[in-house]
């Protein structure tokens, strides 16, 4: 049996959006692709002396093409993970908030996802990778659900025929 080195762990930040829209079946919602197959929220990196909002903004629009406007915090998700070959362990903590787009256009998204599509919100909750992300989809839709009528859309899945 051998022996798991001892990693150093590093605190992680990223800011992101949980990007939605009125579909045809209620809300619909953008997803990301890795390379790697992973489907999951746009993300990422504050620059330095970058607000979690400018970050979340910034990213969102390099990630998806998307011009998008901030309505509310949906939460901030938080995990581990690891880099064997730098022997580091991190510990993240990625805020999100619930955005609106107002221009942009998909087609447009940098290349670091090779695809980034709009999907009905129950199609979206089985697509994505990590259960983090399920969950900070569902804290979005109770957001939705929440606000007073005239202020939100349907939240249907997309399920419908």
């Amino acid at each position: 049996m051998t022996e798991h080195p001892r990693y150093r762990t590093q605190r992680a930040t990223s800011a992101g959006g949980v990007v939605y829209r009125d579909g045809p079946d209620g809300v619909e919602v953008v997803l990301l692709e890795t390379r790697g197959g992973v489907w999951g929220l746009p993300k990422g990196t504050p620059d330095a002396d970058e607000s979690m909002e400018a970050t979340a903004l910034r990213e969102v629009r390099e990630e998806t093409g998307l011009e998008v406007a901030i309505e509310e915090k949906v939460g901030v998700d938080e995990y581990w993970f690891e880099r064997r070959s730098e022997g580091v362990r991190f510990h993240k903590h990625v805020h999100y908030w619930l955005m609106r787009p107002i221009g942009g256009d998909l087609d447009a998204h940098d290349d670091e996802h090779i695809s980034v599509r709009w999907f009905p919100l129950g199609e979206a909750l089985r697509r994505v990778t990590h259960a983090n992300t399920g969950h900070t989809l569902q804290t979005a839709v109770t957001l939705l659900e929440d606000r007073p009528a005239g202020h939100a859309p349907a939240v249907g899945t997309g399920d419908q025929a």
